[in-house]
């Protein structure tokens, strides 16, 4: 009888034992608040990228709590570094907070400095008094600080002038609209001139007033003798007069009535003394 051998079987390649029950680390949380905490710190001293100071140190601050407690629970092996991540994270919250204000002061101050050259420029556009009117474009003026007062006239250049008298205090009717109670009411006339060759059209001149050193809109008061304003058109060389009643503080010591006489004419100021 013939013997029948089993071939020799291939070796199999070594397998390395591997410990039942055990995970690779799960340390991506820790990294990525690291990462987004630096930049988020970095970006944190750049005052106008407190937005992105902030974005990112929440989302690093988020994910380093989250990342702690994976260390805790032995899931993680960077607890170090998941923990300065979150710190990195806080601190770039503290910088856009504080990014935040300075770029916010910086942008007032901006804006201040805007307002101030606006109305600079604004004063240099005002009427010329009649004691002196340039011989410029409609609305040229001696000088910047030019101020009216109680009788005085703004010239302009196309033959048009206004004149604003002094207050006089008024009683308000029983009737009236505008007046508070404890208020005082000031009445103030205001006269145009039309010293130019062309008719010109009343009905757009626009009246308003301040009062106090704040100040405070002093209200137009309308009752059955004062309200009715400018209307209709006034021929050259003739005057016309309209009342203006207002509503200011007790208190307030100076009224400042501004006069617009349309749209294509600067607004002139007077500083009247109650």
């Amino acid at each position: 009888m013939s013997q029948h051998t089993q071939p020799p079987q291939p070796q199999q390649p070594y397998a390395p034992e591997q410990i039942p029950g055990t995970r690779p680390a799960r340390n991506g949380l820790g990294t990525a608040a690291l990462v987004l905490g630096i930049i988020g710190t970095v970006s944190g001293l750049v005052p106008f990228l407190f937005w992105l100071a902030g974005i990112l140190g929440l989302i690093a601050l988020i994910l380093g709590l989250a990342g702690r407690g994976r260390a805790t629970r032995g899931e993680a092996t960077n607890k170090g570094v998941t923990t300065f991540g979150a710190v990195l994270g806080l601190v770039a919250l503290v910088l856009s907070v504080v990014g935040a204000v300075l770029t916010f002061k910086a942008v007032d101050g901006v804006m201040k400095e805007v307002d101030k050259a606006v109305a600079e420029a604004s004063a240099s556009a005002e009427p010329a008094t009649a004691d002196g009117a340039d011989d410029g474009a409609a609305g040229g003026t001696e000088g910047a600080d030019a101020i009216l007062r109680a009788d005085d006239s703004a010239a302009y250049d196309d033959g048009l002038e206004i004149t604003v008298g002094a207050p006089v205090p008024y009683t308000a009717g029983e009737f009236a609209v505008g007046h508070t109670r404890g208020n005082r009411a000031y009445v103030v006339s205001v006269v145009i001139e039309n010293k130019s060759g062309e008719k010109f059209d009343t009905t757009l001149v626009g009246v308003d007033a301040r009062a106090g050193e704040d100040g405070v809109n002093a209200e137009q008061i309308f009752d059955d003798e004062v309200g009715e304003g400018f209307t209709g058109t006034l021929r050259p060389g003739r005057k016309m007069t309209a009342k203006y009643a207002f509503d200011a503080p007790a208190d307030a010591a100076n009224l400042t009535v501004e006069v617009a006489p349309g749209i294509d004419w600067d607004a002139s100021q007077w500083e009247l003394k109650l």
